[in-house]
């Protein structure tokens, strides 16, 4: 056995090259076994990613934009509101039909056109772990500090070129290092990580917000203070805090199939991430605000950042009741950056890699690649080296709406939710996702489109002057790239079909990889799936082989 064939990961004997480049056991359909998430599930999940210190310092730079604590907070509302409905359309084929976003994206962008989508998001994954591991690394100084005060005065004996210190080196390295086994674990085990994280965070969010309160006697000036911008500086104010909101959740609404494709049933991934969305990063956002008013009054000036707010509690002597509770709401911190890093980044790479390296890399391999990034990017130099680093990722994560809206126009308009399953992982010619080589020119048209309306705008958001109008259009960016590209997509695909186009078809989840592109074999293929009861009746063997629909339904 030669050294490339003990590196691969398991897969059937016999396959030939070109099936080892489309499939492996985590880009086939998710087995029964697997489909463990349930509606609480992914309550847990987004109650557990919406508490950490991303969104706890979000309201900061929407009040430091001149808005009062209210307006943030509608905006808030509002932002989250806007972006949760595209992360439940976006994980319906997911969770319907048991695929990660790899293998979705190939239905619109094609076999082979899809992997730079996934090179796209498993790149921006790998280097948003380094920096998320990066803070965390400092919730893990701070509950260090509260536990030992020396480890504060740590000597130096790495050299200024390294951009840290021995101390946060050291901080830093002991949060990438316990986030390793977590990494390990399936994805339809870790969800029990995030039902964890869902009861410590907002038990540590709550035991904050009561301590500053208590500690201020009072919910602090921020809260009386009004709004300092007017008009129509306010009206774009706005505009500008919501799609912050809306940019942090980007990368998510796009790889949104992965955690759905685990989903029990698809209405486990439909209203209970409707719902928790909004209401978790919300109320959050909420605890942010009036924990930093309260600081103002404490020490006469609103410090936004939690991990800084922790630290002026451990200066000057604390008591022992003062360091438990920095240390245990610290340590509730660190879980919180840790699911936050395995939800948003870890597994999205995992999935990412998968598909671009299906023969040698699985998820947990993926994922394992995404934290040794991580780690020998040295995160610390980029936070340093410009403080609007995090800026320019979340920025550019935006054009990722273009991805997203060619998906999304891609299932409920053209295919009108028919699927071929098998063509998914068959390269042969005839195939519905074959296109032109393996890749979907028409998508790729509609993709750059959406790019290029946005990309005057980006450009003024790296400190370019561009005129007012492109910077209109980009501070609209997730809207303005996802319309563009899904107008310009369905209008090439009424010019130029592509196989097995159903856009003036009634609207059926359905798979038809046993059946023809004839109308009347699509209408056996529908006939034999519906029972009585409007439910799919093929049994679960042949779900498992991919050869009948997942599910079936009618608009």
């Amino acid at each position: 056995m030669s050294v490339l064939q003990k590196l691969e990961v398991p897969h059937p004997p016999g396959l030939t090259y070109r099936q080892l480049f489309l499939s492996n056991d985590d880009l086939a359909p998710v087995p029964p076994e697997k489909r463990q998430w349930r509606g609480i599930n992914f309550i847990a999940f987004w109650i557990a990613d919406s508490f950490n210190v991303n969104t706890w310092m979000i309201v900061s730079s929407m009040v430091q934009l001149g808005l009062s604590w209210w307006q943030a907070w509608i905006c808030v509302w509002l932002g989250y509101g806007f972006v949760a409905p595209f992360i439940c359309m976006n994980a319906r084929p997911g969770a319907i039909f048991h695929i990660t976003f790899p293998v979705v994206a190939r239905t619109s962008f094609g076999l082979y056109g899809s992997l730079w989508c996934t090179f796209n998001r498993g790149v921006m994954a790998c280097i948003w772990y380094g920096v998320q591991a990066s803070i965390g690394g400092d919730c893990m100084k701070v509950m260090l500090r509260a536990i030992w005060p020396s480890v504060n005065n740590i000597p130096n004996h790495l050299p200024e070129s390294s951009g840290t210190t021995t101390r946060d080196f050291m901080c830093f390295f002991l949060f990438w290092l316990i986030s390793l086994p977590a990494i390990w674990f399936p994805i339809h085990k870790i969800r029990h990580l995030f039902t964890l994280k869902s009861i410590v965070a907002p038990t540590a969010g709550i035991t904050f917000f009561i301590w500053c309160i208590v500690k201020a006697k009072g919910v602090g000036p921020i809260i009386s203070r009004p709004g300092t911008i007017h008009g129509s500086e306010l009206g774009w104010g706005m505009v500008v805090s919501l799609m912050s909101c809306i940019s942090n959740m980007a990368t998510l609404v796009t790889n949104a199939p992965d955690f759905a494709s685990r989903a029990r049933t698809p209405s486990a991934a439909l209203w209970p991430q409707f719902w928790s969305v909004p209401i978790g990063f919300s109320l959050v956002s909420f605890v942010g605000i009036i924990v930093s008013s309260s600081s103002e009054t404490i020490y006469g000036e609103a410090i936004w950042s939690p991990i800084d707010l922790l630290n002026r509690f451990l200066d000057d002597n604390p008591s022992s009741a003062t360091r438990f509770g920095v240390w245990f709401i610290a340590a509730s911190f660190i879980i919180a950056q840790l699911g936050t890093n395995i939800s948003a980044n870890s597994i999205s790479a995992g999935c990412d890699l998968t598909s671009l390296f299906p023969r040698f890399i699985n998820i947990r391999r993926g994922g394992y690649v995404a934290a040794i990034v991580g780690l020998v990017m040295l995160p610390w130099n980029l936070l340093k080296s410009s403080n609007q680093f995090t800026s320019y990722l979340s920025a550019y994560s935006v054009f990722l709406s273009s991805i997203a809206g060619v998906m999304i126009t891609e299932y409920y308009v053209i295919r009108r939710g028919r699927y071929r399953i098998a063509d998914l992982y068959n390269s042969d010619k005839t195939g519905w996702y074959y296109y032109t080589y393996g890749i979907n020119l028409r998508a790729y048209a509609a993709y750059i489109s959406g790019i290029l309306i946005n990309v005057v705008g980006f450009a003024g958001a790296t400190g370019r002057d561009v005129p007012l109008a492109a910077t209109r259009i980009y501070q609209m960016s997730f809207f303005t790239g996802f319309g563009i590209s899904m107008l310009i997509y369905i209008l090439l695909n009424i010019l130029f079909p592509v196989p097995g186009s159903s856009i003036r078809e009634g609207f059926w989840e359905v798979d038809l990889s046993d059946a023809t592109d004839t109308p009347e074999a699509v209408e056996s293929v529908i006939g034999r799936t519906i029972g009585n009861d409007g439910t799919s009746s093929i049994s679960s063997d042949d779900k498992k082989q991919g050869n009948a629909s997942v599910s079936v339904q009618e608009a």
